[in-house]
């Protein structure tokens, strides 16, 4: 009689459930990411079972790119990864670690190699989130010691793939240019997701999630400020996504205390949790357009 495995029991008892339904419930949007995704858990309990058979033996290359603009949950989505990896036994503590070229590139010579070795070791057993990936590598600059620690990221991509995932992330136009120009990156690199901007909808959604987050609720004229902020603000410069809304809800917090406090005396609890109108409308964005979120995230 053939060997045989229940897949469905083998998904309810790696717990790989709770973090694609987690993946479901706190992340807006992100259809095709979420997609691929599930994809991927699927090959890897289809792998695990496989293993448990004795028909495979090769760990698979789990090495990950995630392209996308600013404030698209690419962090977000490398932590629940980090977890789903965790759960299926593809790394042992599930933790994630996330550096910049700084964390790794030292300024001088023999400063490198021992930044780029410690941030390993702390995240060996679980994934290495590399933002903005791409300023690893400087060709214009002879004296750049960013080669370096790309040489040791590629050693040890391959030869502890066992107990390392490394995830590359940033803009998708400069990560085919890093990739091109880093083909040992490429080779090395199974799994490409794309993180598309979010839509208008999405984002006010995102916006009031994470105020009911803070105990914040926005009325009903909040709420229409908001919606005229976004088609306001997506198409200006530096646009960060939900990052920019959370920035601007941040200020609106501002605001409000402010007007609250500006007003004196008793304050009921419903007026200290809710954001109005023109705590939003009073931002630049209404005012001042282009020109005043050239300076930066726009207030």
């Amino acid at each position: 009689m053939s060997q045989m495995i229940d897949l469905q029991a083998e998904f309810e008892a790696s717990g790989a459930r709770e973090v694609l339904e987690a993946l479901d419930a706190e992340l807006i949007g992100l259809a095709p990411v979420k997609a691929r995704i599930r994809e991927t858990a699927a090959l890897l309990l289809v792998d695990r079972a496989r293993r448990s058979l004795g028909l495979a033996a090769q760990t698979p290359t789990l090495h990950m790119s995630f392209t996308g603009n600013p404030g698209t949950g690419k962090t977000t989505v490398a932590q629940m990864m980090a977890g789903l990896l965790h759960r299926l036994g593809y790394v042992r503590k599930g933790h994630l670690v996330s550096v910049t070229r700084d964390d790794l590139v030292g300024q001088y010579i023999g400063h490198t190699a021992p930044k780029t070795k410690e941030v390993l070791k702390r995240a060996m057993g679980g994934v290495l989130f590399i933002d903005e990936a791409y300023y690893l590598y400087r060709p214009d600059n002879e004296r750049d010691y960013g080669q370096e620690a790309i040489e040791i990221l590629l050693q040890v991509m391959e030869n502890n793939r066992d107990d390392l995932v490394v995830i590359l992330a940033g803009y998708a136009d400069r990560m085919a240019l890093f990739y091109n120009s880093n083909p040992g990156f490429r080779s090395r690199i199974a799994h490409h997701i794309d993180f598309p901007d979010y839509g208008e909808d999405e984002l006010a959604r995102i916006g009031e999630g994470m105020m009911e987050a803070q105990n914040y609720v926005l009325s009903e004229g909040a709420k229409a400020a908001l919606a005229e902020y976004i088609a306001l603000r997506r198409v200006q410069p530096q646009f960060a996504n939900a990052r920019s809304i959370r920035n601007a809800l941040d200020r609106a917090r501002l605001r409000q205390a402010n007007r609250l406090f500006s007003r004196g005396g008793v304050v009921e609890a419903a007026a200290l949790s809710t954001i109005e109108a023109e705590d939003i409308r009073a931002s630049r964005v209404f005012h001042g357009g282009l020109e005043t979120a050239r300076k930066g995230d726009a207030a």
